[in-house]
């Protein structure tokens, strides 16, 4: 993190506050609250200019977790979010120095020991002795616009939001995909692949599933810079139409595959699933980390387009992120962790992950057979790693 990030303290609270020390005490009070004992933690930390530095229960720790002020922990837990975690990194009240994949695990601790609301209150006593900071910078989120007003999902404001998140520059996205810039998890069949040799393992994955053989006709809805629909051309012999509501994805991906000499059985179009019209249907339809910008109220359109276009006996792969909350978690009732909080202001506005089983149901009901289902949850980590 920048240290030419300033900070303000407005005002304090509490009879022993205005001292560094005072602080410091309040301040591994809600580190006990929040973490657990000191030697129980994975992790150490240190405190500001103080120099004071909690160990962990380990001499070689995952990580340090850095306060930059004497109001990051303030910063940190007023009021417990998930949301509020990240925003405290984002804003430099806090840094993180060693393994972040150890450092965001921690998010799962700190929301099992709020699990009441007396925990959290308690917590939020201790940090209101701290002082109040105002953090001094932005950190640039998605915006929808104009689009903002439009009911969610609809067509006009699904585009802004896929807008605000790949429309960011392509060259940023090519920072850290593979050469062929797949946006999803990799496939790692013996762990020792490079991210390229993973990513050409996942597009050959799918395309086995689907048993694409030559002069399929295969539709890949949210095609990304087209990576899939190259690759099923190409090695399989299938005859593939991506489609995105992405302008910068699709210009890139019709460059691609001009340049790779596929144009006569590789294209891409710019097309809301729900505009695609009376097409030819397709033998294979596939659709990779789409699903997750539908929204769980658009499934049975998103299934019922799918369906539509799909000729009887054809096969329908379907990747996406879903997650294994059956129950909301005991602060969401108080409005306060608000799980996917940050994700939706920082990174996938509208998005919305749904449970597996929602999907399946939804699949049934649509009328389709299931056939298959493979999680790829190792690969992701992996991926991301």
């Amino acid at each position: 993190m920048s240290a030419s990030v300033g900070h303000e303290i407005e005002a304090h609270r509490g009879a022993a506050a205005g001292t560094t020390t005072s602080w410091l005490v309040a301040s591994r009070a809600a580190a006990r609250l929040a973490f657990g004992p000191p030697l129980s933690r994975t992790f150490a930390i240190r405190y500001w200019d103080s120099g004071a530095v909690e160990p962990g229960a380990s001499s070689n720790p995952a990580f340090t977790l850095v306060l930059a002020h004497p109001g990051s922990m303030r910063r940190l837990f007023l009021p417990p979010s998930e949301l509020r975690l990240a925003e405290a990194y984002i804003y430099h009240d806090i840094d993180l120095e060693g393994d972040l994949g150890a450092a965001a695990r921690v998010a799962t601790g700190v929301r099992a020991r709020l699990a009441s609301p007396g925990a959290v209150l308690k917590l939020m006593r201790t940090v209101l002795d701290l002082p109040s900071i105002r953090a001094n910078g932005h950190a640039a989120r998605p915006s929808l616009g104009d689009a903002r007003f439009s009911p969610r999902h609809s067509r006009q404001r699904d585009a802004a939001a896929i807008r605000s998140h790949y429309d960011v520059g392509n060259d940023f996205y090519q920072l850290f995909l593979d050469r062929r810039m797949i946006y999803s998890c990799a496939y790692y069949e013996t762990g020792a692949e490079s991210l390229d040799e993973a990513q050409r393992a996942k597009l050959e994955h799918i395309c086995r599933k689907l048993r694409i053989k030559p002069g399929d006709r295969l539709l890949d809805i949210g095609c990304g810079w087209g990576g899939l629909i190259q690759h099923a051309a190409a090695e399989h012999g299938a005859v593939a139409l991506g489609i995105t509501i992405s302008p910068a994805q699709a210009t890139l991906a019709m460059e691609r595959i001009a340049n790779a000499g596929l144009s006569d059985s590789c294209q891409v179009r710019l097309c809301d699933y729900r505009e695609l019209g009376d097409v030819e249907p397709f033998d294979k339809i596939v659709s990779v980390g789409m699903a997750e910008h539908v929204g769980g109220s658009m499934l049975p359109v998103y299934f019922g387009e799918v369906f539509r276009h799909l000729k009887p006996g054809g096969l329908f792969l379907n990747h996406c992120i879903t997650h294994d909350r059956y129950e909301a978690h005991p602060l969401g009732r108080l409005l306060l962790w608000r799980a996917g909080s940050f994700t939706e202001k920082y990174v996938f506005p509208d998005g919305q992950l749904v449970r597996i089983d929602q999907l399946a149901q939804m699949a049934l009901r649509t009328g389709f057979e299931i056939r298959d289902v493979e999680s790829l949850r190792e690969h992701y980590a992996r991926t991301l790693q």
